[in-house]
């Protein structure tokens, strides 16, 4: 929770260094995003990109889970 990737990155990680945007079209159809979760992966200049449903609720998801990781890092 709270990590990030880029679709680079991951397209990387699978083995397929050219893969970007093939793993940004196979994220985009994820239907259950919170359980998979799609909304971590963002663009290499740091932008949220679209999101299924829209970029404030990623924005909002991302927000979330920084403040989750940072209230468990204060226990």
């Amino acid at each position: 929770m709270g990590g990030l990737t880029d679709y680079g990155s991951l397209a990387a990680a699978i083995g397929n260094d050219g893969a970007a945007r093939a793993v940004g079209t196979a994220l985009g159809t994820n239907p259950v995003a919170w359980l998979i979760p799609c909304h971590r992966v963002i663009r290499s200049i740091g932008d949220t990109g679209n999101y299924r449903w829209g970029a404030f609720h990623k924005q909002c998801m991302l927000a979330w889970e920084a403040s989750r990781v940072e209230m468990e890092g204060m226990s």
